[in-house]
């Protein structure tokens, strides 16, 4: 037997859904405004994770009647405000900035892979290839440079590009780009 609720709706439905999809994009115009356009950023993991947090608030108060719309609102507020904090402090505090963010990962420098820089950041030499694909390199030699973000987002610098050493200060396997010095001077 097919239970066509699945499917079918009531007009009352919709116009909650109408209602509440009006509301919550307001309340998210108007944080978005206070809070700036970092709101959106995926500058870190943290701030990745609040996006997906405010997108699941959006679609539960969207598409059900639990949570009601001032109680996503409500939702929606407190995550603005916990990214506003936390994004102020660690501005203010390096150990914030410690504690909430990844420090970036070479996984290779130069033509030469870094294996175990792959294992800690749980990347297959399958993935690096696609990466690479993606950015252009067809051959290892065109490599300077390939980094894990902390965001998850994979960067990989050509040896044409001039890239001041400044870049990559902080990343962890920072010392396997010496031969960088000997290109710069």
């Amino acid at each position: 037997m097919i239970d066509w609720s699945w499917i079918t709706t009531t007009g009352t439905t919709l116009l909650m859904i109408l209602l509440s999809a009006a509301g919550i994009y307001i309340a998210l115009m108007i944080l978005t405004r206070i809070t700036g356009l970092r709101s959106f950023s995926k500058m870190s993991s943290f701030d990745f994770a609040i996006t997906v947090a405010i997108g699941t608030i959006i679609a539960s108060t969207l598409l059900t009647d639990d949570p009601p719309l001032l109680a996503g609102a409500f939702g929606l507020t407190l995550l603005y405000g916990i990214q506003y904090i936390v994004s102020h402090s660690r501005r203010l505090s390096k150990t914030v900035e410690l504690i909430v963010d990844n420090r970036p990962l070479l996984l290779m420098a130069g033509e030469k892979v870094l294996t175990d820089h792959l294992n800690t950041g749980r990347i297959t030499e399958e993935d690096l290839k696609s990466k690479l694909r993606e950015a252009g390199v067809v051959s290892e030699d065109q490599v300077l440079a390939v980094v894990l973000e902390t965001t998850g987002d994979v960067s990989v610098m050509k040896r044409s590009d001039r890239i001041s050493p400044w870049i990559f200060k902080g990343i962890r396997g920072e010392e396997h780009l010496s031969f960088m010095k000997d290109e710069n001077q």
